[in-house]
């Protein structure tokens, strides 16, 4: 009878879960295979079976911290009113010290960081920074639509330009965050671009 091969000593979306923290801590450069080794407690054969190289592994994890976020962005965006749910969306990056894992502090977005850091250079890395940039624009232009139509907010503003202008505040924030940034300018900065939302 022919060997089936050893099962997997790991859990793979386990161990891949844990691999997003350590990359999103740390960034794709600073991150080497070893250290995910040392930190995943999996041999490094087993991570080559089952994600392929670092860049591979990498980009999954990517994907993986995406539908997380969008799932969450879609949950609470489904709510009335819509602007304090929003605003909590948007308030994410300026409030990264309150969000410490055992891996340290993450910094900023991993998709914005994947921009950063990969793009334009990886066409697939590109494809899916983009795919995410669209999606978070439509579901909040959809929000954005639902708000107006129940009179929380402004006809004036058209949705699909406030979002991708949502799109760029939130992105900013998440990438001057990485350096620090003063809390309560960007708070500042958030409630103004709220208040102009409001009907």
């Amino acid at each position: 009878m022919a060997r089936t091969g050893r099962p997997r000593e790991f859990d793979k979306d386990k161990t891949l879960a844990r691999a997003l923290e350590l990359f999103w801590s740390r960034g794709y450069g600073a991150t080497s295979i070893q250290d995910l080794v040392d930190a995943l407690a999996v041999e490094r054969g087993s991570l080559y079976g089952t994600f392929g190289d670092k860049r591979r592994f990498y980009l999954e994890a990517v994907r993986l911290y995406w539908d997380v976020y969008e799932r969450h962005l879609i949950a609470a965006l489904d709510t009335d009113p819509l602007l304090p749910a929003l605003r909590e969306i948007l308030t994410h990056p300026a409030r990264l010290d309150e969000l410490i894992s055992d891996l340290g502090v993450p910094h900023g977005c991993l998709v914005g960081n994947t921009t950063a850091e990969l793009v334009p250079h990886d066409s697939e890395a590109t494809k899916i920074v983009t795919r995410s940039y669209a999606r978070f624009t439509g579901i909040v232009s959809d929000a954005l639509r639902r708000g107006q139509a129940a009179g929380e907010v402004t006809e004036a503003a058209d949705p699909q330009i406030q979002a991708q202008l949502l799109l760029y505040i939130v992105q900013g924030l998440s990438l001057v965050s990485r350096a620090g940034l003063d809390r309560t300018a960007a708070l500042a900065a958030i409630d103004t671009a709220i208040d102009a939302l409001r009907a």
